[in-house]
């Protein structure tokens, strides 16, 4: 669980990223579970980034904030917040390889 402060700092790194996924009608099925492709995507970005931006495009059946809860725990991640149409997802990475963002 974060608190503020950690969100906060999150919030700040994530402002200068880029989306590196976009949410529209094909990532959500019709009984409102993600596909596994996007979530696979999804969780390789976490697990190299550690944080990632997404948008959820308007064609989408569903908002960002129903969206991020439910990626978040599809993903075992903690949603820093949303913005818009903008998802911010962290995750703690097990990779040695991987830059690991200082909480």
């Amino acid at each position: 669980m974060l608190n503020s402060k950690q969100r906060s700092k999150l919030r700040s790194l994530a402002a200068a990223e880029v989306s590196i996924a976009q949410l529209g009608k094909d990532g959500v099925n019709d009984d409102g579970t993600f596909r596994p492709t996007f979530l696979g995507g999804i969780s390789d970005a976490l697990d190299k980034r550690e944080l990632v931006k997404i948008t959820v495009l308007k064609n989408c059946a569903f908002t960002a904030d129903e969206t991020a809860d439910a990626l978040a725990s599809a993903l075992g991640a903690e949603c820093v917040a949303t913005i818009g149409h903008k998802i911010i997802l962290y995750r703690k990475s097990a990779r040695k390889d991987v830059k690991h963002i200082e909480l």
